[in-house]
């Protein structure tokens, strides 16, 4: 919705304020499909060129997720933090069983009331893996937390190829702009017998290529790639909800301490409250 208002805004300011200022609308639409061919044709058919198929898949992923937001909400993060009580409590009390839930999760009736989470190979990995390793006697909490932490890191440099995509096309538009622009002023110098208003349409329609270039880097597509960041950058405050409840495990805490650690490292804006958490852990111990 905030993208969707932003561009509305964007659009309005512009063109409302060139039509307050006596601006022409007739030259701007005579020459926008041309210009619009030569220079969105140009940055797509160079993006294509310097990325391969995943990177531009992840990029139209991304493109998405500037109107739909983040891939966590908030009940997904409680639905997190009751999972890894649920993990950690058992892992404490019968290392035998949460071998079974560890090894086969999607036989695994713990993961499976939790979907979405279970549908995520990140964070199974990252659950999972760490929970052999711990069942291994890998349990010095230091190293596993700079391991986690490692893991965090290369999860969230593999998601920015989409923002880095899109922030190198909005630094090319506006020479794109100035591209189409030279073609334009090309066209207007082989009709320089042209009467003056002739001429000056034609020189209106070239500077179209400019504005739409340099509109584009930073009206659209820069906003894009750093809405784009900043989704991802969230996103990664989800699986560091796993990290710090299993190195709280490690440092001997208690199932409910560990839940407690992790839910004060959660984004504010999605961290459940302490008494909604409490609740669902009570959930969970009955269940």
């Amino acid at each position: 919705m905030g993208a969707i208002l932003g561009i509305v805004i964007t659009l309005i300011m512009v063109f409302g304020g060139y039509m307050l200022a006596g601006g022409k609308f007739n030259i701007i639409l005579h020459s926008l499909p041309y210009e619009m061919m030569i220079i969105g044709g140009a940055a797509i058919g160079a993006f294509t060129v310097g990325n391969n198929f995943g990177v531009i898949k992840h990029t139209g992923g991304d493109m998405v997720k500037v109107f739909v937001g983040p891939k966590w909400k908030k009940s997904d993060y409680q639905d997190l933090l009751c999972l890894m009580f649920a993990l950690v409590r058992i892992a404490k009390e019968s290392p035998v069983e949460i071998e079974q839930h560890i090894e086969n999760p999607e036989e695994s009736s713990l993961f499976g009331k939790y979907p979405r989470i279970a549908k995520d190979g990140a964070a199974m990995e990252m659950i999972c893996d760490t929970m052999r390793s711990m069942i291994m006697n890998f349990d010095n909490p230091h190293q596993v937390e700079e391991m986690l932490e490692k893991q965090i890191e290369g999860l969230h440099h593999d998601s920015l190829h989409g923002a880095h995509a899109l922030q190198k096309m909005a630094d090319g538009l506006p020479a794109l702009g100035i591209v189409a622009a030279v073609l334009g002023v090309i066209k207007t110098m082989a009709s320089i017998d042209k009467p003056p208003e002739v001429l000056g349409q034609m020189i209106g329609g070239a500077l179209v290529g400019t504005f739409l270039g340099v509109f584009l880097a930073y009206g659209i597509v820069g906003p894009f790639a750093d809405k784009v960041n900043a989704i991802h950058e969230e996103e990664q405050q989800f699986y560091a909800l796993i990290r710090e409840s299993l190195v709280a495990s490690l440092n001997k805490h208690t199932p409910q301490l560990c839940v407690e650690v992790a839910r004060r490292s959660a984004p504010k804006k999605h961290r459940p409250s302490f008494n909604d958490m409490e609740e669902a852990l009570r959930e969970v111990q009955t269940a």
